[in-house]
């Protein structure tokens, strides 16, 4: 071990230079109809994916799609790789962890026809994540990021839930992990619906991290539409906040969307649908900034009563019971908005096991630090950790090659 971490040059920076943001979903699994741990039925995905992964840490593995796969406590969870903040952004993450969730269903179909049994993957959460960095050449004047954890958990809720959630659902939370914003809630079947949600955090997100402070008294300030006798709560797992049902005078996951109520702080009554549309107004044009078409389009329709949200439907849809099967990707995005970003081009390249020839050495990847940098094995053995943000100049030569 001395000798390896010798070999090893100094990592590279832990933070990316170009703000970004990512997405994790989990899933249960069921066999034969009955919830089983799949830590339990496989020692790691290794057991169930077929051909060589490149590892990432513990029982983590990366997939050819990008993405990562881990157990996490009893569900199997994907991550995709980190997508720079720019217009379409979420559509490109979107399509990524969707790819990962069509190969992991692909695995597990040749697994059961291996094995003789019947694998289903039940949606459980999603996980919206957006990289935290206070605007350059401002002083933080005492803004955290957890003063801005919990300020979003005042904005973020009544959007993210039109959008994003179910008659079942029982909250949305903001966590802060380190240098990102994490925002938890119900996984969503729908991929267009997943992107909406995504597109309009990580823009409200990018919108309020450049508040001049991250106080409470900042809702009032920018009109922010605040139901009366909200509270949020300690979120049940790490650090951050939850909105969760029991922190409202209400439901707001089985109310009628368009019942007006809810008895707002400084907005008279107003409907779930007419609070979210307020918060989302605040911020169109940050939306519109990182929106693709499709998209800004879906985040009206949906606000504005034009398409439905799941909250409007009886139940659960049943959707949500067989992810990759009854719920799928689909052709709503033109492929021209999925183009794939210099940063996750940059990490297919390194999981593919593709060398890259850099200043007359050849350098093969055999790893990652995080999502922001990539190791290198040497020809002499030794270990080089490269920044994704240094690699994407090598790019083009990389793909040619």
């Amino acid at each position: 071990m001395a000798e390896h971490t010798k070999r090893e040059q100094p990592s590279a920076p832990e933070s990316l230079a170009l703000a970004a943001m990512g997405l994790e979903a989990e899933w249960t699994l069921l066999v034969d109809g009955e919830p089983t741990r799949p830590e339990a039925l496989f020692g790691s995905p290794r057991d169930f994916i077929r051909g060589e992964l490149m590892h990432r840490q513990g029982t983590s593995y990366h997939l050819p799609t990008g993405g990562a796969v881990y157990f996490d406590t009893g569900v199997i969870e994907v991550a995709t790789p980190v997508f720079e903040i720019e217009r379409g952004c979420a559509a490109r993450a979107g399509r990524s962890l969707w790819e990962a969730i069509h190969f992991l269903r692909n695995e597990l179909d040749a697994w059961d026809a291996r094995e003789g049994r019947k694998t289903r993957l039940a949606g459980f959460s999603a996980h919206y994540n957006v990289s935290f960095a206070l605007p350059p050449g401002e002083p933080a004047n005492g803004r955290t990021i957890e003063q801005l954890a919990l300020l979003l958990a005042y904005i973020l809720p009544a959007p993210v839930m039109l959008l994003a959630t179910n008659r079942r659902s029982t909250g949305v939370g903001v966590r802060p992990r380190k240098d990102r914003i994490e925002i938890t809630c119900d996984f969503t079947p729908s991929p267009a619906l997943m992107i909406a949600t995504a597109t309009l955090i990580v823009a409200v997100v990018g919108e309020v991290m450049r508040w001049p402070t991250y106080e409470l008294r900042e809702l009032s300030g920018h009109d922010i539409a605040v139901i009366s006798g909200f509270r949020p709560m300690p979120h049940t797992s790490r650090k951050g906040w939850l909105a969760r049902l029991d922190c409202y005078p209400g439901n707001p996951f089985t109310c009628d969307v368009d019942d007006g109520l809810w008895q707002t702080e400084s907005h008279g009554e107003l409907s779930l649908r007419a609070i979210a549309g307020r918060i989302a107004r605040h911020f169109w044009r940050a939306i519109g900034r990182i929106s693709d078409p499709v998209t800004y389009r879906l985040i009206g329709s949906v606000l504005r009563g034009r398409s439905p949200s799941l909250l409007e439907l009886d139940d659960r849809p049943q959707a949500y019971e067989d992810v990759g099967r009854l719920c799928a990707w689909n052709g709503l995005f033109p492929s021209a908005q999925l183009a794939r970003s210099r940063y996750e081009r940059v990490v297919l390249r390194a999981v593919s096991g593709q060398p890259l020839r850099l200043e007359g050495r050849r350098l093969r990847p055999v790893g990652m630090r995080g999502w922001s940098a990539i190791v290198f094995q040497r020809e002499d053995r030794g270990r080089e950790v490269i920044a994704l943000d240094d690699l994407i100049a090598h790019l083009e030569a990389w793909e040619r090659d």
